[in-house]
């Protein structure tokens, strides 16, 4: 009889499906999550996305232990490795020009202009660092304006509204809030102040562990497959894709300039950790941490591994 319930118990077992490799959080309300979400399909056994409204949910679950790999922009990564320094950069999947909309009738045309005015943008992400380096170039800090918290959902209809007269946003809310102003809209904008990195986010022991790496570098692999046809054939792609983020396919064409999809890690991206940690450190009432320091949450291994 024992033997009887034995082999009926290891039949059940086989009979139930393997669990996937590694799970994956995944910022599904931005176009940057684009390869995310392709190259997960193309791999559906292997990987399962865990979707996440922002990049601080998705990266808070990175932290727990929830996932083995997060979406995320640099500022992120910047601003959770102190809380847990086995944060690592593996890959760039896009990267992102930001705009400041600003409406007309509050007697804005330039980014000086913003003295005084209610400049919205979402506080300690991209967008607030955004905001910060262009009132910076116009020699103003944040206390020259009226700062206003608020997500990028909410602020097409706060710039309707008069609520606020400009916001600091990503994509695609940047181009909702130029919409919604209409002839009254200015965009006010400076790539050399920022260009956002949005990267795929893991954690050193995770990168330890033999079967989650393998996982993971096959997604790379994935990844720089659908990216390729990202660059160059976007049109193909875009229908399928826009609904994993809940924007149509005209909304999604009309800010794609504003994108490029590397799927690669620049030699850069220390460089612009370095310029960013000042910031970051400020808002965590902290010092800055050192370039060596900083350079230790990138981790090229791995792509590196992918690209033989």
């Amino acid at each position: 009889m024992r033997f009887h319930i034995s082999l009926s118990f290891v039949s059940v077992l086989l009979l139930v499906p393997p669990g996937p490799d590694i799970k994956v959080a995944v910022n599904s309300t931005t176009i940057e999550s684009f390869p995310v979400f392709a190259a997960a399909e193309a791999l559906s056994t292997q990987i399962q996305l865990v979707r996440s409204p922002s990049g601080r949910n998705a990266m808070s679950q990175l932290l727990n232990g929830e996932v083995d790999a997060a979406t995320g922009s640099e500022t992120q990564a910047l601003l959770n490795s102190v809380a847990d320094p086995r944060i690592r950069i593996i890959l760039t999947l896009a990267e992102c020009r930001y705009r400041i909309i600003a409406r007309r009738s509050a007697g804005i045309r330039r980014i000086a202009d913003l003295r005084g005015k209610k400049v919205a943008a979402t506080i300690n992400t991209s967008s607030h660092y955004y905001l910060s380096g262009m009132l910076r170039r116009a020699q103003l800090k944040e206390s020259d304006i009226d700062f206003v918290a608020l997500e990028g959902q909410a602020m097409p209809a706060a710039l309707q509204d008069h609520n606020v007269d400009a916001v600091s946003i990503w994509e695609p809310h940047a181009q909702n809030s130029f919409e919604a102003l209409g002839d009254d809209a200015i965009v006010l904008e400076d790539p050399a102040v920022y260009i956002e990195r949005f990267n795929l986010n893991t954690r050193s022991d995770v990168l330890r562990d033999p079967a989650k790496r393998l996982a993971l570098r096959r997604f790379l692999e994935a990844i720089a497959r659908v990216s390729v046809r990202l660059r160059t054939q976007p049109a193909a792609m875009i229908p399928s894709l826009a609904p994993n983020v809940g924007l149509s396919e005209r909304t999604v064409a009309s800010v794609w300039p504003q994108f490029r999809f590397p799927a690669s890690l620049s030699g850069e991206l220390g460089s612009v950790l370095g310029e960013i940690e000042p910031w970051v450190a400020t808002t965590q009432k902290r010092q800055p941490r050192a370039s060596r320091t900083l350079v230790t949450l990138i981790d090229t291994s791995l792509l590196a591994e992918s690209q033989k």
